[in-house]
């Protein structure tokens, strides 16, 4: 059902992209105002119909209205490092021209670019402040910031603006629990409409409305995520129930329609035997005879009938039915003994040793340098002031936080070849197959992904890299996931026969993986916590 007050619509959106893969196909429905939470599969569309919404791409085909200006956060938000933080607020424009008069560059087009806005350094360092960001952050580049850091910033910004219709894509991935808390607390008090494309149940959970992409279809039901996954699983239930029921009555019909048919045969056998022992005249026969052809006919046109409109019921039914595909990710071994040394972190005061299969969290508040750490792991060894983290085996496998490693012009099936040079052309696409990576996909390039499949292929290069890793290390690995995914990689994760270390803040996640250590990360020291 559509909502009520539209604030977006879209009327048969498709959007093909330049290499002919279909992104949007003819996708109609309405989101209204308030607060409506976005959801759907990896791939569906999600992203991409935001940029449709913020007019950032014009559709193939069809049309899209919206009821006043929009604004949006965008899923990659560090995609240029090099993006000022004064960018990413909103007052870039406004702040350089005011430096420039202040320096004594009096040109017109910087008093034009001011216009009323003389505090805006004043305003700029309050957003930071609310952001919960350092307030010299002002002059540098998002690269600077963590991922949190800057996304928060970005949050702020666009909350100022108080566009009529603001988009976020993902804005609690990378943001600690203090941070996501922030977020909340923005989301429940947020100016105009606001249409939120999250992975992140608890953030759905403050929705007035949520809204699915499936299929060509956008869907409405009003009420935060686990109404709508109610509602959800109630209509597939009783889809299920009515495709057995459906199939149920094709079989009977069918079933009728055979033993009537024995029946007419029977007795046209009974009849012709009749006639040929001339039990009775020979023109009663006859007539019996054609009447017995014109009801056979008559009665097996109607049981036909019956019987396709049963198929055509049941094709109906199981129409309704989802068959969604599922990632399938089957780890291999990389052969690690028990008692292996894999890992060592400490902080000057304690050592801790990961050995064979052991899973370890490291946790903190974003900017605590959990990142660097990780990255210092992967270099061979480092330091983050007085904490050191050294891999004692060769094959390491990273996920980075940012994607930034990705080469976007190659293609998807290179961009895994690489990562296992020894495994033939044929396997590697049986691999990305297991990532809802088929046929033609393979070979589009990495920059026309959306975010859910960049992650995914991301994902895959690392956990099926050739030769397997031994350690896993996986900063914030949820990010763009769909909650089947996750569910997907937490079995992975529980089988996986080599280290794993994790970077991530999302508590329940962690509790499934099943740690053997957490280890939190504070101002350069390293505290053990409960598992």
């Amino acid at each position: 059902m559509s909502s009520p007050s539209p604030s977006l619509v879209f009327d048969r959106v498709r959007l093909v992209w330049p290499d002919g893969t279909v992104a949007l196909d003819d996708v109609s429905g309405s989101l209204g105002r308030g607060r409506t939470g976005l959801v759907g599969r990896n791939g569906a569309g999600k992203s991409t119909l935001l940029r449709v919404a913020a007019g950032q791409i014009a559709p193939t085909s069809g049309t899209f209205s919206a009821s006043g200006e929009v604004a949006m956060l965008p899923q990659r938000l560090a995609a240029d490092p090099r993006r000022p933080v004064s960018s990413i607020l909103g007052v870039e424009t406004a702040l350089t021209a005011l430096r420039a008069i202040e320096s004594g560059d009096v040109a017109p087009h910087h008093f034009d670019a001011v216009g009323d806005d003389w505090d805006v350094e004043t305003r700029a360092h309050s957003l930071l402040a609310e952001a919960g960001v350092a307030s010299d952050a002002l002059d540098r580049t998002v690269g600077e910031l963590s991922g949190g850091e800057a996304m928060l910033a970005a949050l702020v910004g666009l909350r100022a603006r108080a566009a009529d219709i603001t988009l976020l894509d993902e804005p609690t991935n990378d943001l600690d629990r203090d941070a996501r808390a922030r977020v909340g607390e923005l989301v429940r008090t947020w100016p105009g409409t606001l249409v939120v494309v999250s992975h992140d149940v608890a953030l759905l959970e403050l929705m007035d409305a949520t809204a699915e992409l499936y299929g060509h279809t956008l869907s409405v039901v009003s009420g935060p995520y686990s109404v709508w996954r109610a509602h959800r699983d109630a209509e597939q239930d009783a889809a299920v129930r009515a495709e057995r029921d459906a199939a149920q009555s094709l079989r009977s019909e069918r079933r009728q329609r055979i033993e009537s048919h024995d029946k007419l045969a029977t007795r046209a056998r009974v009849a012709h035997k009749a006639q040929v022992e001339k039990r009775v005249p020979g023109i009663i026969a006859g007539n019996r005879a054609n009447a017995a052809q014109v009801s056979a006919g008559r009665l097996s046109t109607e049981m036909r009938g019956k019987e396709d409109a049963a198929r055509a019921a049941l094709d109906e039914a199981a129409a309704r039915v989802r068959d969604d595909d599922v990632v399938r990710i089957d780890l291999p071994d990389p052969g690690n003994a028990h008692g292996r040394r894999i890992l060592v972190l400490g902080d000057g005061e304690r050592e801790w040793i990961v050995t064979g299969r052991e899973r370890v969290a490291l946790v903190g508040r974003n900017g605590s340098g959990k990142t660097t750490l990780l990255e210092s792991i992967v270099r061979g060894t480092g330091a983050v002031g007085a904490v050191h983290a050294r891999a004692s085996v060769e094959h390491v496998g990273y996920l980075p936080q940012r994607l930034d490693d990705l080469d976007d012009t190659a293609s998807v099936l290179d961009t895994l070849c690489a990562a296992a040079p020894n495994v033939p052309v044929p396997a590697v696409r049986d691999r990305l197959a297991r990532f809802l990576v088929r046929g033609d996909a393979v070979t589009r390039p990495v920059g026309s992904l959306s975010g859910g499949e960049r992650f995914r292929v991301a994902l895959a290069r690392v956990l099926l890299a050739d030769p397997p890793p031994q350690l896993l290390v996986l900063d914030e690995p949820t990010n763009n996931l769909d909650l089947d995914t996750v569910d997907q990689l937490v079995s992975a994760l529980q089988a996986y026969r080599g280290a794993v270390l994790l970077v991530s803040h999302d508590d329940a996640f962690l509790a499934r993986v099943g740690l053997d250590l957490r280890l939190e990360l504070e101002d350069g020291r390293l505290t053990e916590r409960a598992p």
